[in-house]
Formats: structure tokens, sequence, C-alpha cells
């Protein structure tokens, strides 16, 4: 399945809103971490259904903050959170942010 790129807050927010899971990941460009999560998560939605989306949150920060905000859960970077309609059901950063981790995620 292919990832949309979240730019503005209005893709954000109609991205949220949408029915059932996805995933939504947070990606720093700069960070040798969030450059390996990239890579897990890409992985992880080449074999999957989930529809998934991603943040670039040094090009697009006002959107990043966004998430912050809306989600209720403190920025971080890498950041990747499992949602089931506009409800967070699972978040997690950094090095635990793998293809295993995020389809035992959506599994659940």
């Amino acid at each position: 399945m292919s990832i949309q790129q979240i730019r503005t807050t209005d893709e954000l927010q109609q991205y949220i809103g949408q029915p059932g899971k996805k995933l939504l990941f947070k990606h720093s460009t700069t960070c040798p971490i969030s450059a390996k999560a990239n890579e897990e998560f890409r992985a992880y939605t080449q074999n999957s259904d989930t529809p998934a989306a991603i943040v670039h949150v040094i090009e697009d920060r006002l959107v990043s903050n966004q998430i912050a905000e809306e989600l209720g859960i403190k920025h971080e970077s890498p950041q990747i959170f499992l949602l089931e309609d506009s409800e967070v059901r699972w978040n997690t950063s950094h090095w635990k942010i793998t293809q295993n981790a995020i389809k035992e995620a959506v599994e659940q």
C-alpha cells in the first residue's frame, strides 16, 4: 500500500477522521534513528493493507505540532501511532519502531 505524505493540517484532519485502523508516522529527515525507523515502517507497509501516512517533522513542523496537540501525546521523533476511528490505540518511538512491533499493534 502506498504511504500518504501529509503536508497540511487539513490533510491531517481528513486522515485522522477516516474510519478504521491507520498508521501515522512522524519522521525526521535528518536523524539516523528516524531513518532506521522509516525503513521498518516502509517494510511493514509493503505487505499491509493498513492505510499509512507520514509527516516530515522538520519540513512540516506545523503539522507535526498539531499531531501532538490533537492526540495529546508528547512529540517525539521518530514516532508512530496506530489510530482507530480517530483514537490512538498504540504509539511508540525511536528504536521501538520495528516491523514486528507495528504488526503486533495492528493485529491486536
